[in-house]
């Protein structure tokens, strides 16, 4: 049986994690699955918007147990090798640029909390849950920290990554690692709106610009990061997508992209 199920409809991608049985625990199988989704996506012209999502109620809870015991068992290169294919799949996420948007209905753990932590929006219903829980079994959120930094950083990241505890949507919303908070009956339909809203209505060139920015200037002096982004304000008014949506605006067109 698959253990993630692929499809593309009106230029939205959903990827969905299909391991409830083992509530989506991150197996080798369904990393490697997630990273080969997330790149055909991304390079697919005719998609506009990613959507992660279970096909029940858990979310993703962090690493199988299966794949933890082999991890105990490996040697030191052979766990670099495993880290850098995590990577793969949270930089294939990471790097997207479509928009990216996780549906989390239940536990949301661990490298399963960094999944909804590297999308641009996370909806969640009421009962979904949210930690790093690494170190409560002796680990590190290693990878997770560097992508996490960009979002919250400061004390709220310390409390998170240092403490282990669980959040529920409420307070993860007040932290900024969930967007909407929807309940469990409306959160396929108000996920789908907001999907095809940006698929139809916002410019893919220039949210995959707004995506590189925000990627780049955090790590940018201040003065460094406004000339970078004068010249990408230059570039952006002599692209096709925003000549086309100008021309549209003066002439009160609707315009669809």
């Amino acid at each position: 049986m698959s253990v993630l199920n692929f499809s593309v409809e009106n230029r939205i991608a959903w990827i969905v994690m299909s391991r409830p049985e083992k509530r989506n625990a991150l197996s080798v199988e369904l990393i490697e699955g997630m990273t080969e989704a997330f790149l055909l996506a991304n390079a697919r012209e005719d998609v506009r918007v990613i959507v992660l999502k279970s096909s029940d109620k858990p979310f993703c809870a962090g690493a199988d147990l299966q794949y933890l015991t082999q991890l105990r068992n490996n040697s030191l290169e052979e766990n670099e090798v495993d880290s850098q294919r995590l990577r793969r799949m949270f930089d294939a996420m990471y790097h997207s640029p479509k928009l990216v948007i996780t549906q989390v209905e239940g536990p949301a753990l661990a490298g399963g909390c960094g999944l909804a932590t590297l999308s641009d929006l996370c909806f969640a219903t009421p009962e979904a849950s949210f930690g790093y829980t690494e170190v409560k079994i002796g680990f590190i959120p290693a990878l997770v920290m560097v992508y996490l930094a960009e979002k919250i950083g400061g004390g709220a990241m310390r409390d998170l990554l240092l403490t282990g505890r669980i959040l529920d949507a409420t307070e993860a919303k007040e932290m900024g690692l969930v967007q909407r908070i929807v309940n469990s009956e409306d959160i396929d339909e108000a996920v789908g709106a907001v999907a095809r809203g940006c698929a139809e209505g916002t410019s893919g060139a220039a949210v995959s610009t707004v995506k590189e920015m925000l990627r780049e200037i955090p790590s940018m002096q201040r003065d460094q990061a406004l000339d970078y982004a004068a010249r990408m304000n230059a570039h952006a008014r002599a692209t096709p997508d925003c000549i086309k949506g100008i021309d549209a605006f003066l002439n009160k067109q609707k315009l669809t992209w």
